[in-house]
């Protein structure tokens, strides 16, 4: 499948060319707003700095600034920069050392570069010369003193990024390209990992097949993918890759959660997978069910909180078919029950980073709502509005700790403990897909790769 990415990513570079311009377009008006209300005429953007590990001369995998990466598809070049100036056209700073060291980064090249103005820099230094009189310029990046050692004075202003992060929300039709296009390659991986499952690999083997049909190293995917077997499904946010294989006998279960990336956006992609049929695939097929049936109720204007309500609900009804608990749908939700078995939220924004920004922003000025109490760890409170991508991802798990604790109260005689036992080495359950609302209707960008491959 490897051998295919290459051709992937070419004739999507050239359905992006006619894109592009005007997603520049756009984002040039976001920033120049949100610069405008800062009280400056310009931004300068820092891509990065490579940071070195304790005590070592290694550095940790680079990860791009997400602003930067919001103006072009460059995500791997450290201590570059964005000059953005009101009637200018953009100027990109290009770090480009003399280094026998490592290789410095080739010219750039492809669809977006006649956008801009290339400039190739040797150092830091050389940035600050490009710059000229800087009292017009507000900036975004990690490093604050660099910039204040230059004599900017307008830094990560808050105004200006709460401006920004809210228009986050709404991709363009490049970024909704590039987001497909990163579910298509996240989507070969999952095929991959699958196989791999039902060959009997390890969650090692699962990772190692995953990356190499998605043709990235573990550094450049969005996040760091959950590869979890049997009882690890229960682990949110497992963090380990064994190498131990389970003989037929005591192989269960794999959950899969990883993404990909395409010119800096992200997939962001979970499956589960019983090894035998039996009651926990049964379980998966339900899943899966309730999470299409969720996502054909979603319409422009509904607050994501309710969805997530919604989803509580349909996992009550879950519990109550599969006589997991003996209790009302309704009484079930109303007493939080449901969230021993579904501890997170159901989904949050998508687009630049896996958990995008402003997901409990509520205008351009910075005021949030926070999750509900019930459901402290949603991270989406937002209506639900046109351009938005973010993911539906309901969920279903054994967990020892929550399933103690609600042993412990006074509905732990409505709780069918013996066939919760049963279940505890299989884990858990979640399904995952990006949606994106483009003209009132949900695109399942998920759900189209996986029928397009």
């Amino acid at each position: 499948m490897t051998d295919q990415i290459p051709d992937l990513q070419s004739a999507v570079g050239s359905q992006l060319s006619s894109l592009y311009k005007i997603h520049l377009e756009h984002v040039t008006q976001v920033y120049q707003k949100a610069a405008r209300q800062a009280g400056k005429d310009g931004i300068l953007i820092a891509s990065g700095a490579l940071k070195q590990t304790f005590l070592d001369d290694q550095t940790y995998p680079f990860k791009v600034n997400p602003h930067f990466k919001a103006w072009l598809p460059v995500t791997d070049v450290e201590d570059s920069y964005l000059l953005l100036r009101e009637n200018k056209k953009p100027q990109l700073l290009f770090h480009q050392p003399e280094d026998y060291w490592h290789l410095p980064a080739q010219d750039p090249t492809g669809f977006w570069v006649d956008e801009w103005d290339i400039e190739s820099i040797k150092n830091v230094s050389d940035a600050h010369n490009h710059l000229g009189d800087v009292r017009d310029l507000a900036f975004i990046g990690e490093d604050v003193q660099q910039p204040k050692d230059w004599g900017i004075d307008r830094i990560n202003d808050e105004t200006m990024l709460d401006s920004i992060h809210f228009n986050r929300a709404y991709k363009t039709d490049y970024e909704i390209t590039c987001l497909a296009h990163a579910n298509n390659i996240a989507v070969r991986g999952h095929v991959a990992a699958e196989a791999a499952f039902r060959e009997g690999m390890s969650e090692f083997e699962i990772q190692t097949a995953y990356l190499s049909a998605i043709g990235h190293r573990e550094q450049q995917t969005p996040y760091s993918g959950i590869v979890a077997l049997n009882e690890h499904c229960a682990v949110l946010h497992y963090q380990h890759y064994e190498h131990l294989r389970h003989g037929e006998s005591s192989l269960n279960s794999l959950l899969i959660d990883a993404g990909a990336n395409s010119n800096g956006y992200a997939a962001d992609i979970t499956r589960t997978y019983a090894h035998r049929s039996g009651l926990f695939e049964d379980l998966i097929t339900a899943m899966n069910e309730a999470q299409l049936t969720l996502i054909d109720t979603i319409e422009v204007g509904m607050d994501y909180t309710k969805l997530n309500f919604l989803m509580h609900q349909k996992l009550a009804l879950l519990l109550k078919q599969f006589k997991i608990i003996d209790m009302s749908v309704d009484e079930m939700v109303q007493k939080n029950i449901t969230f021993n078995f579904m501890p997170h939220g159901l989904g949050h924004f998508l687009g630049l980073q896996t958990h995008d920004v402003s997901g409990f922003q509520q205008s351009e000025k910075g005021d949030n709502v926070a999750a509900p109490d019930n459901y402290p760890s949603l991270r989406l409170t937002r209506k639900i509005e046109d351009r938005q991508v973010f993911t539906i991802e309901p969920g279903i798990y054994f967990i020892p700790m929550l399933l103690k604790q609600l042993q412990q109260t006074e509905d732990a005689s409505s709780v069918n403990w013996s066939l919760i036992e049963s279940l505890l080495p299989y884990g858990g359950i979640r399904i995952e897909d990006n949606i994106a609302m483009i003209n009132g209707q949900t695109r399942n960008l998920t759900r189209e790769a996986f029928t397009q491959l």
